[in-house]
């Protein structure tokens, strides 16, 4: 098959891409990349900010500005995938990041690496949406199903191994410029995804382009940055300073909402489609519970680390290799849940929800009342079982939120369920490491009470996203679990209306 084909995939009746999985295997490499990039650099903050010379406050722009241009930029790159092409977002959006790694990694100032940083996740915003509209466009029934799987599972484990990676290259890199190494190593990674992406990905003739609903762009990044801005500053005070800046968000998301309800009555095209909300079967449950699991299960990691370093003295290698198997149980557990998810649905997350519940509430046990010298073994079957529950709930959820999705819509309905998800991780990785200051100061310095309170509030956290799920499954459970599409809602214009 020659380089860019133009064959169709299932999902217009004609043969499926013969290339599809090689095509995956390339798409999850490069989303691995981005999303271990999200937690691979806390842990050379420290020698980062003595060989630039930085303050905090400034260095911590390096974690916290790719998180923010990254959610700022994820349903608009979604927008334009659908309209202009998934294709050639993904390989320009690759190459950008491929070059701001390297600005990134030679960069001589703070200012200079925070720039870089904030371009890097921008660019890694408009990558993501691509991956999971791939799998829409090239994947059909049961292979969608698998397919999803190994997106669950890469997102599973960049989530967990960030640290460690991060660790183990500042320990083989060495030196005051180790840190520069983190993001070099994306250089060799991104090239040859780059070239071998350009040469598998398909030529599918894009979508109609209509008009950029810019207003709606504008409305949209407003509000979320709002919203994310105290967050991913909370280290730096950013949610006692900037609390004003919520009440502005949820107020600029509303007229959002409004906004584009009012495109779409007047025939326009839409930055997000409301029917997705409305009138896409799962849809809705899928973005509400992936949301609220992310807020726990985000957190617990940044806790985990401070707790190790801190709290035990461990190395930042040694505190990423105790919580391995978290990310083995993950791996592992995606790839199988998505040859089941067709045939159980919904209540593959809510047993996954409860595992990983139990999993971490017994770490959380552990971590208070095991000795230190034995922590982390004591605490290995713990994340394990975890880890085995988190796969059983990303990447069944991923595939029954966009399971309806007509694939025209596939980017922006991506980007939308990763927005969700990185709200919900912002709230997470802000409240639950406050929490473990907070119960420090008021233990004096009681580590393994803080950790156990920490987590155990990540478990409550979850509990809401199980509520969730229990209440789909319970409502509808039609033909392997997924919910039957009610007849208000089938046999409404808007349905009969939904591209």
């Amino acid at each position: 098959m020659q380089s860019g084909s133009q064959v169709p995939a299932a999902p217009g009746g004609d043969a499926p891409d013969p290339n599809r999985w090689h095509a995956l295997w390339v798409t999850l490499a490069a989303g691995f990349m981005i999303l271990l990039d999200v937690t691979i650099v806390a842990v050379a903050l420290p020698s980062m900010r003595r060989d630039l010379g930085a303050s905090p406050a400034a260095v911590q722009w390096v974690v916290s500005g790719y998180a923010l241009t990254f959610a700022l930029s994820l349903v608009l790159a979604g927008r334009l995938g659908d309209a202009i092409g998934r294709r050639r977002i993904f390989l320009v959006s690759l190459a950008v990041f491929v070059v701001c790694s390297a600005a990134a990694g030679a960069a001589p100032t703070a200012g200079a690496l925070v720039a870089a940083r904030l371009a890097q996740g921008a660019a890694a915003g408009f990558l993501a949406p691509q991956n999971s509209a791939f799998i829409q466009q090239l994947f059909t029934g049961e292979e969608r199903g698998r397919a999803f799987g190994f997106f669950g599972a890469t997102v599973g484990i960049s989530s967990a191994v960030g640290p460690i990676t991060g660790g183990a290259i500042l320990a083989l890199a060495g030196g005051s410029q180790g840190w520069r190494w983190i993001f070099y190593v994306n250089l060799p990674v991104g090239v040859l995804a780059l070239v071998l992406a350009a040469h598998l990905l398909p030529r599918v003739a894009p979508g109609p382009r209509g008009h950029l609903d810019l207003p709606g762009v504008g409305l949209l990044g407003g509000g979320v940055a709002a919203v994310m801005l105290p967050l991913v500053q909370a280290d730096a005070g950013g949610v006692r300073r900037f609390w004003w800046l919520f009440p502005a968000g949820v107020l600029l998301l509303a007229v959002f909402a409004w906004w584009e309800r009012r495109v779409l009555a007047r025939g326009r095209e839409p930055v997000f489609d409301p029917r997705l909300i409305t009138a896409t079967r799962g849809y809705a449950t899928g973005a509400a519970l992936g949301t609220l699991y992310f807020v726990g299960f985000s957190g617990v990691w940044l806790v985990f680390a401070l707790f190790f370093q801190d709290g035990l003295g461990y190395s930042p290698l040694r505190s990423g290799l105790t919580v391995t198997p978290f990310a083995l149980g993950s791996a592992g557990a995606a790839v199988v849940a998505g040859r089941l998810v067709e045939r159980m649905g919904r209540v593959l997350t809510v047993l996954g929800l409860i595992g990983v519940m139990t999993g971490l509430g017994t770490a959380a046990l552990v971590l208070w009342l095991a000795p230190p010298q034995t922590v982390m073994w004591a605490v290995a079957p713990a994340l394990f079982l975890g880890g085995v529950g988190s796969g059983f709930v990303i990447s069944p959820n991923v595939t029954m939120t966009l399971r309806e999705v007509p694939v025209r819509l596939a980017g922006a309905a991506g980007g939308a369920l990763q927005t969700g998800q990185r709200l919900g991780g912002a709230v997470g990785t802000a409240a639950l490491p406050g929490l473990f200051y907070g119960v420090l100061i008021s233990t004096d310095g009681d580590f393994p009470a803080a950790v156990s309170l920490s987590v155990g509030a990540g478990v409550a956290a979850m509990l809401a996203s199980l509520a969730v799920a229990v209440a789909d499954w319970r409502r509808c459970r039609g033909r392997a679990g997924f919910p039957p599409c009610p007849p208000e809602v089938a046999n409404s214009p808007a349905h009969a209306a939904h591209p």
